[in-house]
């Protein structure tokens, strides 16, 4: 059951939900509404509960004893303390033996969860802004299991089918800040292509564009763009570029002269065009509040389409400030106070701190202006700070409205750095600018079974690291979560190593077994995210989704069930030669090693698992099976369906397929009954 209660007026819909919900009468069932405006909600959490969600995040799958702020943040390298990443997720879900129930907090301002922080028994919720709506969702499924699946099947019907992605955006990702040159992306595809290793992407960074400006491709270092989208093609290879939020601000620009007339973007308080400085210096942002905003600039990428691309990345789109002239004149203002004085402990790190104030500054996003249509119709001029949260997404709604406008009846790749909820039918999200630490690898896998809880089911985490220099024990063994999760990419920044496949002494070996096992299982992949995109079912979840009644289970968050089939759990430690698995039930143990599957059965329990450097480990619960490729293929459009064998037990598996690429899906006329 989905009961919505009102408090005020939103200033503009999330566009989040899609159902139509009545408003409830009363007070909410359970909770403390300390105040209504804003609104301030209060509840206990009991000994044992567990509270699911939040979506991209930091700490935990279980979410008590911290302190998460959902507001759009350019972050990276973040670490476990920092209470805010890329998206602004507030769904959550209290469980225990008393009770489960869903919250969903649909705003698109700043929001405060405080989760057992303050107090280790209660949950606070703050919002900044008047005008929310709070969505209580329950089940009547008597069991655990079914009702922690079931609120997330509610929810997600609520707001709507998740985004699919084209087969081809399931293979494996090769992206760098720093392939400058068509020769730099013709080299990566042939060090890949001449040691057998299989890709299907190139993502393109800041570095082919004009100057750094949106839609434009640089004449000198790509000179024949549309012909090399063409000849990459012919090898199963597609480029993916990326747009920045900013649209350079300079006369003569056309795309900045085009939204400048046409009054497309934001603006200050006294109407002048709101400018602030990003890669290619002072920038204006499309108020993608505005419908005809987001259609305008949603065409744009009419440019880059005609050049055959079919997928595309947003950044920078919280949106992510470097400075405003304002701030630029504060920051040399306070240079100058210390000016000539000697600098004790305080004042130097005041003084060393200047520079990172001009980022981001809250001054700055009051000073950014949106039109915004409120619910009763009115129109009225807002603050940025009060539609913050939902900016990357409506970005995001623009990119994908274009994409289907321009190609017709067929998925494009389109994937989004800020995020809210409601932005998952359009796009998927890559988990921000993360870095090469071990625990970056434990933290995506806390955050995928969160993610898919708010719709999020295109996603992933940039394999190697972002920022930081990576190992190559660093970069196999995040490959071996990689192999599960639907965006797979490798991606570092420009001052890093280089990190890929090939890029390390030791051979490629190994490097090509784990890949071809990414190859191996995208059937599977594809078959089990489609049908959770269908059902609403989330395609990673924790152990104690499965299993509730386990105690062992509860406790587990280095080990995730994947689909309805298998259950992970990578070796997230250097120098680790293997690691112990809990396994809630017998299950089928694979062993995938030199570009093969070797079986056995386990038992329930604890066991030590040798998991090499060169092998990847999964099981498969009983009485199940999951098909595989016995022919590895270097790219998806390669595949070979009819080479598929079983693993697991000897049961039928429900396959889908489709053609891959046209918007018409259909999970039930597309799915056979593999070895029925």
């Amino acid at each position: 059951m989905i009961e919505r209660y009102e408090f005020g007026q939103p200033v503009v819909d999330t566009g989040a939900v899609v159902m139509d919900v009545a408003p409830s009468i009363g007070e909410m069932p359970f909770g403390v509404v300390e105040s209504r405006s804003p609104l301030k909600f209060k509840c206990g959490l009991s000994r044992g509960e567990m509270v699911f969600g939040l979506g991209e995040n930091v700490r935990g799958i279980n979410k008590r004893g911290f302190r998460y702020v959902s507001w759009c943040s350019d972050h990276a390298c973040a670490g476990e303390n920092d209470s805010s990443l890329y998206g602004a997720h507030n769904f959550l879900i209290i469980s225990g033996s008393a009770r489960t129930v869903g919250l969903f907090f649909d705003t698109p301002s700043r929001v405060e969860f405080d989760v057992g922080w303050t107090r280790g028994d209660e949950l606070v919720v703050s919002c900044d802004e008047d005008g929310i709506d709070v969505y209580v969702i329950t089940s009547e499924e008597k069991r655990k299991e079914c009702a922690l699946k079931d609120i997330v099947r509610q929810f997600r019907r609520m707001v709507g089918r998740s985004y699919i992605p084209p087969l081809w955006a399931f293979g494996f990702q090769q992206s760098r800040w720093g392939y400058k040159t068509e020769a730099d992306v013709r080299a990566v595809v042939e060090n890949y292509r001449s040691r057998s290793l299989p890709l299907d992407s190139v993502c393109l960074d800041i570095d082919y564009m004009e100057g750094f400006r949106d839609f434009t491709v640089s004449k000198e270092r790509f000179p024949e763009f549309a012909a090399l989208n063409k000849s990459l093609a012919e090898e199963g290879i597609h480029l993916v570029p990326i747009i920045d939020a900013g649209v350079k601000a300079e006369d003569g620009f056309g795309i900045y002269d085009e939204g400048r007339d046409g009054g497309f973007f934001c603006t200050t308080p006294g109407g002048d065009v709101f400018k602030a400085g990003v890669w290619p210096g002072l920038s204006a942002f499309t108020d993608f509040m505005r419908e005809d905003a987001r259609a305008w600039f949603g065409s744009k990428y009419k440019a880059l389409v005609d050049c055959g691309v079919e997928g595309f990345w947003n950044d920078m789109n919280e949106p992510s400030l470097f400075y405003t002239d304002d701030g630029l004149k504060a920051a040399f203002r306070k240079i100058d106070d210390f000016r000539g004085r000697e600098l004790d402990i305080d004042s130097f790190f005041d003084f060393t701190s200047i520079g990172g104030s001009m980022s981001c500054r809250e001054e700055d996003y009051r000073n950014m202006i949106h039109e915004v249509v409120a619910r009763d119709g009115t129109k009225k001029s807002v603050p940025h700070t009060r539609v913050h949260n939902i900016y990357g997404a409506m970005m995001t709604r623009a990119s994908g409205e274009g994409l289907r406008s321009l190609l017709p009846g067929k998925r494009t790749l389109l994937y989004s750095r800020a995020s809210c909820i409601g932005a998952h039918r359009y796009g998927g999200i890559w988990m921000g600018d993360n870095c090469s630490k071990w625990g970056d690898i434990e933290l995506e896998m806390r955050m995928l079974p969160s993610l898919n809880m708010c719709g999020f089911m295109y996603t992933g985490a940039d394999i190697g690291g972002f920022g930081d220099s990576s190992s190559r024990d660093l970069v196999l063994r995040w490959l071996a979560l990689g192999v599960f999760v639907p965006l797979m990419r490798n991606h570092s920044a420009w001052n890093t190593r280089m990190q890929e496949c090939y890029a390390f002494d030791g051979g490629t070996e190994d490097f090509r077994s784990v890949l071809s096992l990414r190859y191996a299982l995208i059937p599977y992949i594809y078959s089990e995210f489609v049908k959770a995109c269908d059902s609403g079912d989330m395609m990673f979840r924790p152990l104690c989704f499965d299993y509730p009644e386990d105690e062992i289970a509860r406790s587990i968050e280095d080990e995730l069930i994947v689909g309805n089939e298998v259950l992970i759990a990578p070796v997230c430690r250097q120098n680790a030669e293997g690691r112990l698995v809990y396994l809630p039930e017998d299950m089928t143990q694979v062993v995938w090693k030199d570009c093969r599957a070797s079986e056995s059965h386990v038992g329930k329990g604890v066991h030590y698992i040798d998991v090499p450097e060169d092998t990847v480990v999964f099981f498969i619960k009983r009485g199940k099976s999951v098909p595989i490729c016995s022919k590895i293929a270097q790219s998806t459009d390669k595949i070979d369906y009819s080479s598929l064998v079983r693993l697991g037990d000897d049961v039928p598996y429900s396959l889908y397929r489709d053609d891959g690429f046209t918007t018409d899906i259909d999970v039930a006329a597309n799915t056979v009954e593999l070895w029925a």
